[in-house]
């Protein structure tokens, strides 16, 4: 079944005897929230309940202190169709705005986990905190889920056993991106990271020499990882995957002076139109740093050799 997006005006349907519910930001979906997933459906099974995950219409951060956003790993969209994939029955969208984030802990937990989702179970991490200045915790879910006849479970924090060091977190996983470590990003995620973005229309620059690239607008809220030319998959709306030599970055050889880091995908061996269309890129392997040339035919030549690498790579994935 399709997961259902409900919110504050539409709870779960009254037909929805209760719910086994948790909550977060959910950047990613990554392995640890997967985890806690796993084990919110084997409680919802085990007490004949269906699943929700509340979850936010934006980053609380960027109402609450938007100088610090962190960079997004995955857009509504994205997250909503991880979610489907995990099982998960509704997706309870809170609107967060600066009234929101003046919502005290317990009128939070009311309106949205008794009303809202009508939990019966609750399981969140151990480190979970909500309302206004942060005073809900775990320990404050128990003792008000406990009024309610709501168990409530904290569950430790995600180890990947292959990385034993770190706790996988949606921040832990954006510092590995910015170094360009997309294997270790990828073996956090639970699959490689991927970016979507409308194809525009370019400057043509890469056309003219021979190397014609869809270039992604990208939403300003995404990461994008660091400046660099990658070996990626290049998805298109019918389903088709294309080997790609990626390139972010502000094509100093042209000296374009680009405000800001643009993405473009040369899709090896593919002659087409791409304007208008929504493409996504699967990040397989980090290349080499953007760096200007001594002209246009280092340029073609070093692209040459992207190219060959990145068919070397992909054909062996």
């Amino acid at each position: 079944m399709a997961i259902q997006l409900i919110n504050d005006q539409s709870g779960v349907p009254d037909n929805v005897q209760g719910t086994a519910a948790t909550i977060g930001v959910y950047d990613g979906v990554h392995l640890g929230h997967c985890q806690l997933l796993s084990q919110l459906r084997e409680k919802a099974k085990e007490q004949g309940l269906a699943t929700a995950v509340i979850t936010f219409d934006q980053h609380p951060t960027r109402v609450t202190s938007p100088e610090n956003a962190p960079k997004l790993l995955t857009s509504f969209s994205q997250k909503m169709e991880l979610f489907e994939s995990q099982g998960i029955d509704y997706a309870y969208i809170i609107k967060f705005d600066k009234k929101r984030s003046m919502t005290p802990a317990a009128e939070f937990f009311h309106s949205v986990f008794v009303k809202g989702v009508k939990a019966k179970a609750i399981i969140v991490g151990e480190d979970f905190q909500f309302g206004h200045n942060r005073e809900g915790d775990v320990a404050f879910l128990k003792q008000e889920g406990a009024k309610e006849g709501i168990e409530v479970h904290g569950l430790h924090l995600f180890r990947n056993s292959s990385l034993p060091d770190i706790v996988v977190s949606s921040t832990a996983i954006l510092m590995k991106l910015a170094d360009c470590d997309m294997q270790v990003a990828a073996e956090m995620l639970g699959r490689r990271f991927e970016l979507e973005g409308t194809v525009v229309e370019g400057d043509q620059r890469g056309r003219q020499i021979g190397f014609p690239t869809a270039n992604l607008s990208i939403p300003e809220e995404m990461l994008l990882p660091r400046d660099g030319v990658y070996a990626c998959w290049y998805k298109r709306p019918d389903g088709s995957r294309h080997m790609a030599a990626v390139n972010i970055g502000r094509r100093p050889t042209f000296q374009t002076n680009d405000s800001k880091s643009i993405l473009e995908a040369h899709l090896i061996d593919f002659d087409g139109e791409l304007y208008g269309e929504l493409g996504e890129i699967e990040f397989v392997k980090y290349l080499r740093q953007e760096r200007e040339f001594d002209g246009v035919d280092a340029l073609i030549s070093q692209l040459k050799s992207d190219v060959q690498a990145s068919q070397s790579i992909l054909r062996a994935d």
